[in-house]
Order: C-alpha cells, then structure tokens, then sequence
C-alpha cells in the first residue's frame, strides 16, 4: 500500500485518466514478462498492489509472447502466476512465429493496433523494459506502472497525454461559453486574439503616460484690462416705457387687482413735494398765556414757513 500523500497523487492521476479517456473498472492491466518476474522475485501481491495503485479493480492480462518469454526463461513460480491472468491474444501463433516476436513489438501491436496513435482498448500498461514504456509514452493515455527496487511506481501523465487533455479541457471551455441561441454573446477561437489586442492597447497606454506632458505657449501681445476693474455698462430705460421689471409688477398688480406699486409711488413721490413743512414760533407760547379765555380756546395762529 502506497503512502497517503503517493496515494492521493495515483488517485488524482487515474481520474484524469478516466474523465479524459474514458477508463472503467476493472481496469485492463497489460503485463510483460520482467514484469511479472521481478514481482515474483520480490514476493508481491501483484493483484493487490496494482488494484491500490489505480484505486480500483483490476484484471491482469499476458499476451501469447510473454509468455512464451517466461517459458524461455523457465521460471516456474513467475509461470504459474501468469497462468492465472487472462490470456491476450495478440495473434502471433508460433506455427507463422516459430519465435516469440520481441516485447516491443507486440505489445504496441495490441494496444495501437492500427498504428494511429490511440489506446484503442484502455489498456493500462504494467511493464519493466524501458524501450516499451517510451514507446507507450507516445500515445496518449496509457498509464504506465513500474517496479523499482522492489516497490511499485505509477508514472506521471506522459507529454503527449497531457497536451492533448490541455487541448480537450481548451476546447469543453469554449464550447461552454459559446451562445446557445439567442442573444448572448458569443466567444469563438479569437480569444487569442483579443488577448494580443488587449497586450498592444496596455502598451500604447504605457507609452502615453510616460510621455511628458505639453507645455502652453503663452500668447504674445498687449494684455488687456483686468475685468474687475472695468465698470459694467447701464442701459437707462427710455422715457414714459418703464423698466421690463416695472413692467411684470404692474401686470402682476393687475392680475391680483392691487393699486400698482409704480403709480402709487410717484402720486406720494409728487405729494411729499406739494407738502409744506410747519413749525411754531416759540413767541407763540408767551402769547398763549397773556391771552383771552377765547383766545384760549383756540390753537395759537400758525405762521407758514417755506421751507
């Protein structure tokens, strides 16, 4: 059993496996003959380990090669375990093969029968030869497991598995954003595009901040006078028209059937200046009391003075 932090990383790995490509339980695991002996050498539970590994049921397969490779080996423990996975045909029977072909060649036979670059069967490969495993590396997902030290290693997703789920995970993003009908908008394959657009616009707004700011010129020539200074013209009123504001006053005065405010004030304006200002002699108040009951009962004369 893989450590917990080991075993987490597997776990993660076989799920891009399964979303990506499609993988299903019991997963289909393809042995080769080193394989299968330095597990017997090591005394591990191969079934068990390689089930831990993907997180999930196994079925161990051998092609007709392999084990003719294990016969020529001639390991008895290494031959009675094989015996007991399922036999893969790879059709290379030995009357047409009086030689089993080579580990290479006949297992990218079956896991790339057609030579087209796809693991057409989801086949898991549980290989020890080196050549094999960077053949199987070129096609894209094929998780591969290795024994090393007498401890079994799954390897990371290959170059050519991870860039095409890049590009399948790139495309699902902007199908999603693409409008179904009806007016929303829509983002195609010119995301790049704008990306480049947006890159020139940030430049261009870089540049222009930078630029130092123009100075105004100062116009030459006589200045002129401070307009505070200046006094504002006063347009008179022409005679016998009146003022517009005279003017409203006089409607508004109308409309509310009120003596207008402009005539009343030059009626009293006119009879301030008829008027004539009266005083009392002091002389007058001497008199007052030398006088006549008569005369008493009548206010002293008043003398008119102009002012």
């Amino acid at each position: 059993m893989p450590r917990a932090k080991t075993a987490k990383k597997y776990k993660k790995l076989m799920s891009q496996y399964v979303m990506g490509w499609n993988f299903r339980e019991p997963y289909q695991i393809l042995l080769d003959a080193d394989f299968v002996i330095t597990a017997t050498d090591c005394k591990m539970e191969m079934e068990r380990l390689l089930a831990d590994i993907v997180h999930g049921q196994v079925k161990l397969m051998i092609t007709q090669c392999s084990m003719r490779h294990l016969y020529a080996h001639k390991s008895a423990s290494a031959i009675e375990l094989a015996k007991t996975f399922e036999r893969r045909r790879c059709g290379h029977h030995p009357d047409q093969y009086p030689e089993p072909l080579s580990t290479l060649e006949c297992l990218m036979s079956v896991v790339d029968p057609k030579g087209q670059g796809v693991n057409k069967f989801k086949y898991c490969g549980a290989i020890n030869d080196e050549d094999v495993r960077a053949a199987l590396r070129a096609i894209p997902g094929v998780p591969l497991v290795y024994i090393r030290r007498s401890v079994m290693i799954m390897e990371p997703m290959a170059a050519a598995t991870a860039k095409v789920r890049s590009r399948e995970e790139r495309l699902k993003f902007r199908a999603e954003l693409k409008t179904v009908e009806g007016g929303k908008r829509k983002r195609d394959d010119e995301d790049d595009t704008d990306e480049e657009d947006g890159k020139e616009s940030s430049t261009r707004q870089a540049s222009e901040t930078n630029k130092p700011e123009k100075k105004k010129k100062k116009k030459k020539g006589p200045k002129g006078p401070n307009p505070l200074s200046v006094k504002k013209k006063q347009t008179n009123a022409a005679p016998g028209t009146g003022s517009q504001s005279d003017k409203a006053k006089k409607e508004k005065a109308e409309e509310e059937g009120l003596p207008d405010s402009t005539t009343t004030g030059e009626a009293g304006s006119e009879e301030s200046h008829k008027k004539k200002r009266r005083r009392k002699h002091k002389s007058t108040a001497g008199a007052d009391a030398l006088s006549t009951p008569e005369q008493t009962s009548h206010e002293a004369p008043e003398v008119e003075v102009e002012g």
